[in-house]
């Protein structure tokens, strides 16, 4: 790409990287952990690791936040594991729990590095899974509520920019892949139900923020893949926009507005959906007020129309990282995703688009006009130490390179963008692919074959090696997005 320029970033603008407990931690039988849903949904992704030794950050997080200040972060979005915090029923809190957390807020702030903290990333304790019937029952918003306000209770003196629930869009249109979609036996109608009991649980959160936590700012974490029609036929643009509704803008007019819009009313109705609203609910969502919008956002897709009479296919991600396998999902009489012949794909066929970015910040700075914090964004690859012991990760710096210059061109474009944490620090479990598909500035040297044998993390040294991407973004994040690298301006 050529580039006519280099875009400006302010002063103060938050640089650095993010991960999530379940990925990162490990350690998960450790001080009084209980297991999550997402622990037994990890393994059953074999021949990958499980997470219960993961990257191991539980034993190394001083060594991590070293290495993050080395860098030069002055951010890292992390997310707490709530089973760490509250590991049983009797809602009695973990001390052991509490303790880590402040341990690595405090070694953050050390090093002027602000966290930025998720309340909840796919990590339902088992007894809140058992009790509530995952996010069936209403009995969960109590739960989560109680849970939100210890955390903000505990690290509130210290975290003031908050996440409540991690892609909750993802969670909904993806439920059997992240393992939602337990004790549903009717997931299209039930669904709604647990979009519904998230979205009072997200609201709780939003309002315990603003009344426990001084100066605190807390928003959504919607998963943004933006939808771009495969042809000018007038019906692609619709499928198209149908895409983007049914994957991502519900969801995000929901937390920005408080309310569910028009679009979703009528689809439910049409559908004879009743997602279970009861009185003081809606009440309680519009009190729920977002100060800002955390952004995923990885690639692109491509949508199409699809005709009522159309066969439907399901989404099938992350097969086994050779190129072809990904089928892209049919939903009759509302849309189709396609293939994009203008963009390249990784090694698991997810698109390589950094104009994605630029296009997902402009989407969401024109329809609700908020700041915005870059949460997730990252490039996953196979990837060895070579003879040296060194890793060499040139696609990565590209991507980063790419997508940095997209999120400095649409600050140019007026939307207001707080920071930029890219996925991720360290190497971490891939959601279905454990450790083989690689994301961090820094290599985790730990194979999934290694990981599945080893007791526990005693028997690895788990060291860390930094990526030539460490060493680049390192010289970008000093020089404030000045330093793009000797390439820059090569065609």
């Amino acid at each position: 790409m050529h580039y006519n320029h280099d875009p400006k970033f302010p002063e103060g603008f938050f640089w650095g990287a993010s991960s999530a407990a379940w990925q990162a931690e490990g350690a998960t039988k450790a001080d009084g952990r209980t297991p999550a849903i997402i622990d037994l949904n990890s393994q059953k992704k074999k021949p990958f690791a499980d997470n219960s030794i993961a990257a191991d950050h539980y034993n190394h997080y001083k060594e991590d936040v070293a290495l993050m200040a080395e860098c030069g972060f002055t951010s890292y979005r992390f997310s707490l594991a709530w089973p760490r915090i509250i590991p049983h029923s009797d809602r009695k809190v973990n001390q052991a729990g509490i303790d880590f957390y402040n341990n690595l807020i405090d070694e953050l702030l050390q090093y002027n590095i602000t966290p930025i903290v998720t309340l909840y990333h796919y990590d339902m304790p088992v007894w809140v899974e058992e009790k509530c019937n995952g996010w069936l029952d209403r009995s969960i918003v109590d739960e989560f509520e109680y849970y939100s306000k210890v955390c903000f209770e505990h690290f509130g003196d210290r975290v003031k920019y908050w996440l409540a629930i991690n892609e909750q869009n993802m969670q909904i249109c993806y439920g059997d892949w992240l393992g939602v979609s337990k004790g549903c036996d009717d997931w299209f109608k039930q669904k709604w139900i647990i979009n519904h009991n998230m979205n009072l649980c997200s609201a709780k959160a939003v309002i315990a923020c603003h009344e426990m936590v001084e100066g605190g700012k807390i928003g959504p974490v919607p998963g943004m893949v933006p939808i771009y029609p495969e042809t000018c036929k007038p019906m692609d643009q619709i499928g198209a926009m149908n895409a983007e509704e049914f994957t991502e803008k519900l969801w995000n007019d929901t937390n920005v507005y408080g309310k569910y819009s028009n679009f979703l009313k009528n689809y439910w109705k049409n559908h004879d959906i009743d997602p279970g609203i009861q009185p003081g609910d809606e009440e309680l969502m519009a009190k729920a007020k977002v100060d800002f919008i955390g952004v995923n956002c990885y690639r692109s897709n491509t949508g199409k129309y699809a005709p009522a009479n159309a066969k439907t296919q399901d989404y099938l991600l992350n097969k086994d990282g050779v190129k072809g396998n990904l089928t892209f999902p049919v939903v009759p009489g509302e849309y189709a995703l396609t293939s994009n012949p203008y963009v390249e794909t990784n090694d698991w066929d997810w698109e390589i688009d950094p104009v994605s970015l630029r296009y997902t910040l402009r989407y969401l700075w024109d329809h609700y006009h908020l700041p915005m914090i870059i949460t997730e964004n990252g490039f996953g690859m196979h990837e060895s130490k070579d003879a040296d012991g060194q890793v060499h990760d040139p696609e990565r710096i590209d991507f980063l390179r790419e997508n940095i210059y997209q999120v400095g061109l649409a600050i140019e474009d007026g939307c207001e963008v707080l920071g930029y944490n890219p996925w991720s620090f360290t190497d971490i479990l891939s959601t279905g692919n454990g450790m083989a598909k690689r994301y961090g500035l820094v290599y985790i040297d730990a194979t999934d074959e290694e990981l599945v044998n080893a007791k526990d993390s005693s028997e690895l040294a788990m060291n860390r090696i930094k990526k030539d991407s460490f060493y680049w973004y390192s010289k970008l994040i000093k020089s404030n997005g000045r330093d793009w690298g000797k390439d820059m301006h090569q065609e």
